[in-house]
């Protein structure tokens, strides 16, 4: 696009832009004017480019106006698909629909008419996968590293057995097994850390992210009406 029409873009497209689209183009998803404008003079300057090198004349008036149909149908300067469920013109036609993730799904009669939002009811407190991984890595290098008694104790603790009954099993009496115990919580202190227990009860980032990005949106509403 030459300078020439670089200036006509500016001086006399634009404006008529900014003027037109934050009224009359309806806004998809999370789509602001401020955008929406940007995408209409990104699509308005490809169309002047297009015209120009094809010698043709045609107005500012015309480029605005037909610039401003194009938004409106649906169509952007980064792709018109009607089959990306992320497409302006798919959720035009009703194809697609975002819904927010703090939007209410149900609400609950019982425990005091508690609200879960689609964020409560799709997502799940599990950590994530490389997480989950390195601590069976770590865990795996601490068990093989244990006498048989210890394996034995951990053995029966996740089976809710007694000590008790370890200690028949191996004849020994319970003052040796709790001894062993002891022992046996110290060496998985020293290995995985004294703030495990913290580690193991904290929220996935991802978990935290969200809840800190919705607080945020919450004191920025509470903000404006004060």
């Amino acid at each position: 696009m030459s300078p020439q029409a670089g200036f006509v873009l500016l001086d006399q497209i634009v404006p008529r832009l900014k003027a037109a689209v934050p009224l009359v183009v309806n806004r998809v998803g999370s789509e602001d004017p401020g955008e929406l404008v940007q995408d209409a003079t990104a699509f308005a300057a490809r169309m002047m480019d297009n015209i120009e090198r094809s010698k043709k004349k045609v107005t500012p008036g015309n480029i605005a106006y037909y610039t401003i149909q194009h938004i409106k149908s649906g169509r952007r300067s980064t792709g018109s698909s009607t089959a990306d469920v992320y497409g302006s013109q798919t959720q035009l036609r009703g194809r697609t629909r975002l819904t927010s993730l703090d939007e209410i799904a149900a609400g609950s009669e019982e425990g005091g008419g508690e609200i879960f939002t689609f964020n409560d009811v799709l997502s799940r407190d599990e950590e994530d996968p490389g997480t989950k991984a390195a601590r069976n890595l770590d865990w795996n290098q601490f068990f093989n590293s244990l006498t048989a008694r210890e394996r034995s104790i951990i053995q029966f603790i996740i089976e809710g057995r007694t000590l008790r009954s370890l200690g028949h099993l191996l004849h020994l009496d319970d003052r040796i097994m709790h001894t062993s115990k002891r022992n046996l919580a110290a060496k998985i202190l020293d290995f995985m850390g004294t703030d495990i227990l913290i580690e193991v009860r904290r929220l996935p980032q991802w978990k935290q992210d969200l809840q800190a990005i919705r607080e945020k949106m919450e004191c920025r509403e509470q903000r404006r009406h004060l």
